[in-house]
């Protein structure tokens, strides 16, 4: 009798302890699957490419000369804003296009001297030195291809190889170069060939990339197409269907009346001066007779 007990009670402490050890185990494993995946959400590690392996040159401003783009272009953004630029109100006083005869390759937006300058995106800095025409330059090659460039500075705040965070301090706003008073001349760059700023930001107070994905067209890198003394319309390019049936040219017949001059022609169609000059084969300073046919392309 005393065995029979024996054995039962060692049979009941074996039941209990292997029980507690199954639930420790459980707990042990339910604690491990929690550090993990704790672990894959807060600590996930992004490698940035590696944008200064190709075409890294501090002497020279467009380093890609030799590289033929493919249009369409596709640009992306991580981000649904950038920073400013500069530390106030944005005031546009000449917009990316043609002027005075000559290519405008970017915006002029209004600072005093002395202002500082930020970087809009996270970079390395690739150029940091005077540039003829530009002056004190820096240019700021991002991680989406797309290079920013702050001319006309009056100080530098960074030199080049600098890695630089989204609102980096880069230096102070000047009149330095070929500037008619003091301005932040911003250019924006896609191996080596200009966009139009305002067709992928909106310069505002909201700071707004227009798209996380955009799709450029010859159109928006050609000052040609454009008027820097007014706003082009835009209207993003969001898939490469779309940027590809843009392509596609609309033209019109305009029939010139009294008191037209190109000026008056091209304010009214919302297409430049060179534009008209160079579908319909004339000069600026051609005479326009009222009844002439003129070709508007857009």
């Amino acid at each position: 009798m005393r065995f029979f007990i024996t054995v039962f009670l060692f049979i009941i402490s074996l039941n209990a302890f292997g029980q507690r050890r199954i639930n420790e185990i459980l707990e042990f494993s339910k604690a491990i699957e929690l550090i993990v995946k704790d672990s894959t959400q807060t600590n996930i590690v992004t490698v940035k490419p590696d944008i200064k392996s190709e075409y890294w040159d501090h002497t020279v401003y467009n380093p890609y000369k030799e590289v033929k783009l493919q249009f369409p272009l596709q640009i992306q953004f991580d981000d649904s804003t950038y920073f400013s630029p500069i530390g106030k109100h944005k005031v546009v006083t000449s917009r990316y296009g043609w002027r005075r005869g000559r290519p405008h390759k970017g915006i002029d937006i209004d600072l005093i001297t002395g202002d500082s300058i930020f970087a809009m995106f996270d970079g390395v800095v690739r150029m940091s030195r005077y540039t003829s025409g530009h002056g004190r330059t820096v240019v700021v090659r991002h991680y989406n291809g797309l290079e920013t460039v702050y001319a006309h500075l009056s100080k530098y705040g960074i030199k080049e190889n600098d890695t630089v965070a989204k609102g980096a301090y880069l230096g102070k706003g000047g009149t330095s170069g070929n500037a008619r008073g003091s301005h932040l001349h911003l250019v924006i760059n896609y191996q080596g060939m200009s966009i139009n700023p305002e067709y992928l930001f909106r310069f505002d107070d909201n700071n707004a990339i227009r798209a996380k994905e955009l799709w450029v067209t010859k159109k928006w890198t050609q000052p040609l197409f454009h008027n820097s003394k007014r706003q082009s319309q835009i209207k993003p390019l969001l898939s490469e269907q779309e940027a590809i049936a843009s392509l596609i040219k609309q033209r019109s017949i305009y029939v010139v009346r009294s008191g037209d001059t190109l000026s008056r022609i091209s304010k009214n169609n919302n297409v430049t001066v060179a534009s008209i000059c160079k579908v319909n084969h004339i000069r600026r300073n051609s005479v326009i007779k009222i009844g002439q046919k003129l070709l508007i392309e857009k």
